[in-house]
């Protein structure tokens, strides 16, 4: 390996092509855009569904009814309580997702493709400053233990139209992922002291 004049080490051809191999995850975090695009537009239609019903449509309602999985004894002639919640809840969900796609497509292309060079900048995410592969995964859990809780409180909110079989699995996987996280943090957080420790 030798050293051009400006003091950066010059790569032989094979790290070179293993260093490049890098940009070959761009596609993916074109993707994910490209699925925060359909969830922007989903977000849309059932907001405009919410709008209209709350206006009297009958089509509009009989499609959040539908959306949401509400189920009555007595046929749904008008928004309620519990519709209005579970529909605002799957709203909530889809900013959540959303918010999770953000983290992964900005954290990971400036963790693992290249940086973005965002120092400065007034619309800096705060978390970005700091970001790492373990500080992404830390956050990753908790925004995936944002979602469950979301959907978990959906579930409880309409518990009527669900089994016992699949309530009791749902909260068994959100405390599953609740343990996932805490397992995380503390990894990280030994991984931290032993790394301190090392460098004494």
């Amino acid at each position: 390996m030798t050293t051009p004049s400006n003091g950066q080490p010059s790569l032989g051809p094979l790290p070179r092509l293993i260093f490049a191999s890098r940009w070959l995850q761009l596609p993916l975090y074109i993707g994910l855009i490209l699925a925060q695009a359909v969830y922007v537009f989903h977000f849309w239609v059932e907001l405009v569904h919410l709008i209209e019903a709350a206006f009297g449509n009958a089509d509009a309602l009989a499609k959040l009814v539908g959306s949401i999985g509400y189920k009555s004894d007595t046929q749904v002639t008008a928004l309620n309580e519990t519709i209005i919640m579970l529909v605002v809840l799957a709203l909530i969900d889809v900013v959540m997702i959303s918010n999770l796609l953000i983290m992964v497509i900005v954290g990971g292309y400036e963790t693992f493709v290249s940086r973005l060079n965002l120092e400065g900048h007034p619309d800096q995410p705060e978390w970005l400053s700091h970001v790492n592969a373990s500080v992404l995964k830390v956050k990753l859990a908790t925004a995936i233990i944002g979602i469950s809780s979301i959907h978990l409180l959906k579930t409880f909110i309409n518990a009527a139209n669900y089994t016992d079989k699949v309530l009791l699995w749902q909260t068994v996987i959100h405390i599953a992922f609740l343990f996932s996280a805490l397992a995380i943090a503390l990894a990280d957080r030994v991984m931290v002291h032993a790394n301190k420790g090392g460098d004494h």
